[in-house]
C-alpha cells in the first residue's frame, strides 16, 4: 500500500503535539503504523481512521545520547512502516561559520548559544521503508502554526539517518 500521500499530515499532526510541549524539548521518537493493522489489533482504540498512517511515540530511556547514537540502535519491527524523529538545533547563518571557535567543542557549543545571529529551529523528518519522506521546520523565531515549513527533502541528511535505521 502507497502511504506516501498521508505522510504531510502524519507529519504536521506530530509536528503540532510536539509544538504543544514548548522549546528546548529532548530528541523523540515515533513509529508510523498502518492504521487499519492498529484497529485490527485492538478495535477499542479511538482512531478516526481518517489516516492511514498513525504514529506511536517511542519512550526513549536515555535521550542525552546522541542523535547518531540513539539512531545507529533503533531496529524497527516489520510493521513499523516508517519512522519520525524531531530534533532541535541552533542553526546560524553561513557568514557567521568563520567568527566561530576552534579550540574546543566546549567553546564552541558556547560560542553557537550566545551568537547574536543564532536561530532555534525544530526539524521534524519523517520516513517510511519505500523512501518517501517529509520533513517540518518550526523556527522559534515564528513560533505560529502557520509558519511551519512542510516539504520532502528539507533535511536529507536526518532523513537518511532515519531511513539507515531500516537497513
Amino acid at each position: 500500500m502507497d502511504f506516501a500521500s498521508d505522510l504531510p499530515a502524519v507529519v504536521r499532526e506530530v509536528e503540532h503535539h510536539v509544538a504543544g510541549g514548548g522549546w528546548d524539548q529532548p530528541i523523540r521518537l515515533f513509529a508510523i503504523v498502518p492504521t487499519q493493522a492498529l484497529l485490527e489489533t485492538d478495535p477499542s482504540l479511538s482512531l478516526s481512521g481518517e489516516l492511514a498512517l498513525t504514529s506511536i511515540e517511542q519512550e526513549l530511556e536515555d535521550v542525552h545520547m546522541s542523535l547518531d547514537d540513539l539512531l545507529g540502535h533503533i531496529a524497527w519491527p516489520d510493521d513499523v512502516v516508517g519512522a519520525i524523529v524531531v530534533v532541535e538545533r541552533i542553526v546560524l547563518p553561513p557568514d557567521a561559520q568563520g567568527e566561530l571557535p576552534e579550540d574546543s567543542d566546549e567553546h564552541l557549543m558556547a560560542a553557537v548559544a550566545d551568537h547574536p545571529d543564532r536561530r532555534d529551529v525544530r526539524m521534524v523528518s519523517a520516513v517510511l521503508r519505500t523512501g518517501q519522506n517529509m520533513n517540518a521546520l518550526r523556527y522559534r523565531l515564528h513560533d505560529e502554526p502557520d509558519s511551519v515549513a512542510i516539504a520532502v527533502d528539507l533535511v536529507p541528511q536526518l532523513n537518511d539517518a532515519l531511513a539507515a535505521t531500516f537497513a
